[in-house]
């Protein structure tokens, strides 16, 4: 009798083309508003331009730490940071994060995630590096959210609540961290 093994490379490979599906489909979804007539949606090419950057960087993240560790705490706390990164530039694009997106504190929000992103680099992806990257980043996204209180108080704790991921992150790096010693 011949058994069939599936290899990790045709199951990896199954993720990755429903990763890089979801970004397509994600992209195409105010285009087909668009089309609809939807209210609300109108989109310039320079939006679809921008989601299309924004998408790439966080599968672009995502294949980069599934590259560097088959570890699964250390992919969960990958995807976890890519996406809160993602979406805090999403919303604070969208809508702002305090107030409206010209509000000054957005600013810092785009900060945190840029200093997350080079701090991933100055640690060259280790799981404790990430770990402590990842923490800072979750107390800067409180310490921020704090200091925005006062202008917009509903908008300060939405974006105190992006901490959580962050943190979780933290936590995911961690647990990796001592999985591979």
């Amino acid at each position: 009798m011949t058994t069939i093994v599936k290899s990790p490379a045709w199951y990896q490979s199954r993720l990755r083309l429903l990763g890089w599906g979801s970004a397509l489909a994600l992209l195409s979804l105010p285009a087909i508003a668009m089309l609809a007539g939807a209210d609300g949606v109108d989109w310039s090419v320079g939006d679809f331009i921008i989601f299309a950057i924004m998408l790439l960087a966080l599968g672009g993240g995502i294949e980069l730490a599934s590259a560097r560790s088959g570890n699964t705490a250390y992919r969960f706390g990958a995807i976890t940071a890519c996406g809160i990164g993602f979406l805090t530039i999403w919303a604070n694009l969208a809508v702002g994060m305090i107030g409206s997106e010209e509000n000054g504190y957005n600013m810092a929000f785009f900060a945190i995630v840029l200093l997350a992103a080079v701090g991933a680099a100055i640690v060259r992806g280790t799981a404790p590096g990430l770990a402590k990257v990842s923490f800072i980043a979750g107390l800067a996204q409180l310490g921020v959210g704090a200091m925005g209180y006062a202008a917009d108080p509903r908008g300060a704790v939405f974006s105190m609540m992006f901490a959580a991921p962050w943190m979780i992150a933290s936590a995911l790096f961690s647990r990796a961290a001592r999985q591979t010693r």
